[in-house]
């Protein structure tokens, strides 16, 4: 596949080779754009005159929308393809990202100012102020591979709303998904100047992309060290940062272990474990660990482990075989500290067996980190102070779950677990594409979720009367 400026599909001699993560087969190839093909792409969103009405960008938004339900086989295939997911997965991820891309044509016409009485403040005079929300300009989005759709969608659906021109850099692992929703969107009838899709080597177009002038906000997901260079390098832009968590889903003594069970299962594991909000910690009151354990991991030794192309896979490969030697290298050492293996610690090629661990020290390496991988570390505690205390002994602050039948401790939790977000009775993997996503902490600065996207992709604006 070529990429993406001004309306032109570009290609280039270098190339990047785009592998089917289970058996290494080449899928396609994109090409490696230079330096100079990045600035071609920011001075065309330059040109950008910000003419669309808010019923035009609904009505592309929209006509995108169908289109998506048109070609969501194709889509499936290409997402399970390159990012290893399996089949029932990626049609999750499809129809997510339809919910994002339609809640972003709801919300472009709901972009609303404010009326202000100047004179509400005592000796002010009798004038009116009105405050109304301007797009931002040329907006940078940088996505990583583990949802090639859905995360490109919940920054492209809300600037498109926002009537800001876009610069997508998506993951050089999966951006085949990232150049098919472009072509979509050309057919939808949005201005070329409106998306570009630039495919290369961050390391060689990563700065161009963050520093050049023209830009006025990055967006990036992905990893909290290079989060934080972009921060340092790009000056003075808007930014939203989402940097990974190390979620944790505590379990009280008085919980519902039935519907605990499937939700921690489905949490640590969903997506090959490879989500920001995977559970990464499950914090378990000792008093009913014995119970829960023997019931999760029962439900674990259900999955089925394979090709990612069969409909009946539940775990597919890893991103790289890399990747899951490094899954292999954590939970081993793991193991030699003194975790209990219960099941899993398999490999082969990029495919990892989930696995489960009990009697995990909060010090070890396994949770300190964020493992990207169908890791369940299991840590045992004795009281709720304990649990909460443990919950917040990390870098990171994205997402959370409790289970309790104890609204007075779930209201408790709420408020002392330092997350972006608390989910009671739920796992902290939960997302609804209208609610604010995002986290504290090294989890990252701003917020995603469209309309909140959108709060964040334009400027006020004073104008007095």
């Amino acid at each position: 596949m070529k990429m993406l400026i001004n309306g032109e599909w570009i290609d280039t001699e270098r190339k990047i080779d785009v592998l089917n993560p289970y058996n290494k087969e080449l899928i396609d190839t994109v090409p490696k754009a230079t330096v100079e093909q990045v600035k071609q792409a920011i001075e065309a969103a330059a040109d950008y005159d910000f003419h669309l009405t808010a019923w035009e960008r609904y009505e592309i938004l929209h006509t995108f929308c169908q289109l998506l339900n048109k070609y969501e086989d194709e889509l499936v295939q290409l997402i399970s393809k390159e990012a290893g997911k399996p089949i029932k997965e990626s049609i999750i991820e499809i129809n997510r990202s339809y919910q994002t891309f339609l809640v972003s044509a709801e919300e472009a016409k709901r972009i609303n100012g404010e009326i202000i009485h100047v004179d509400a403040i005592k000796g002010m005079p009798k004038k009116t102020g009105f405050v109304i929300r301007e797009p931002i300009g040329i907006i940078v989005a940088i996505t990583p591979f583990n949802y090639p759709l859905n995360l490109v969608a919940h920054k492209v659906g809300p600037a498109i709303a926002a009537n800001n021109p876009v610069v997508l850099k998506p993951s050089s692992l999966t951006p085949l998904t990232a150049l098919k929703m472009a072509e979509l969107f050309l057919k939808a009838n949005l201005p070329p100047e409106m998306l570009h899709v630039v495919t290369g080597n961050s390391r060689e177009i990563g700065d161009e992309l963050v520093i050049n002038p023209l830009v006025q906000k990055v967006t990036f997901t992905g990893s909290v060290p290079v989060g934080k260079a972009i921060c340092e390098k790009m000056g003075m832009k808007k930014v939203s940062m989402e940097l990974g968590g190390n979620d944790p889903l505590i379990i009280l003594e008085d919980a519902n272990i039935e519907e605990a069970v499937p939700c921690a299962v489905l949490g640590a594991f969903g997506n090959n474990g490879q989500r920001c909000t995977s559970i990464k910690r499950i914090i378990i009151q000792e008093s009913i660990a014995e119970e829960f354990i023997k019931s999760f991991v029962d439900k674990t030794k259900s999955l089925r482990v394979g090709n990612q192309m069969d409909p009946l896979t539940d775990i597919g490969p890893l991103i790289t075989e890399e990747a899951a030697i490094k899954i292999e290298t954590v939970v081993n050492a793991a193991i030699s500290d003194g975790a209990k293996l219960l099941y899993g610690a398999k490999r082969e090629g990029a495919l990892y067996w989930p696995t489960v661990l009990d009697y995990v020290n909060p010090s070890f390496r396994l949770v300190k980190e964020e493992i990207f991988g169908p890791i369940a570390p299991i840590i045992r505690v004795n009281n709720f102070d304990e649990a909460i205390e443990i919950a917040n002994c990390t870098s990171y602050g994205l997402q959370s779950g409790i289970f309790t039948n104890d609204l007075k401790k779930a209201m408790e939790a709420a408020k002392k677990i330092q997350a972006g977000a608390v989910m009671i009775n739920e796992g902290p993997g939960f997302r609804a594409e209208h609610l604010p996503f995002g986290g504290i902490k090294d989890s990252g600065v701003g917020r995603e979720g469209v309309k909140f996207a959108i709060n964040e992709m334009t400027r006020l604006k004073t104008i007095v009367v």
